[in-house]
């Protein structure tokens, strides 16, 4: 996120009425719901985690232990199995 500079970006009217209640203080001005982004779609982070998520549901299911998966994955025995419950068939 960065910052943008009000006095250039914002009608002189309207700044002016913002800074009656903020003057020189930093505000955040949240964006619409409509275009709000889901955690993840910036970067291939999500599609990473489903693929790894899916490869211990594998391993698992080809007889890998709950122990071994989290040592191998360094998630707690917990996370390995919130993962398998998320992959149940």
């Amino acid at each position: 996120m960065g910052y943008k500079n009000g006095s250039v970006l914002l009608p002189t009217e309207l700044l002016k009425q913002i800074q009656d209640y903020v003057d020189g203080e930093y505000i955040y001005i949240p964006r619409l719901t409509a275009n709000r982004k889901k955690w993840g779609d910036k970067t291939e982070t999500r599609i990473m985690l489903a693929e790894r998520n899916s490869e211990i549901y594998r391993k698992y299911k080809s007889g890998v232990p709950v122990r071994q998966l989290s040592e191998t994955y360094c998630i707690s025995p917990q996370g390995i199995y919130k993962i398998l419950s998320a992959h149940k068939d």
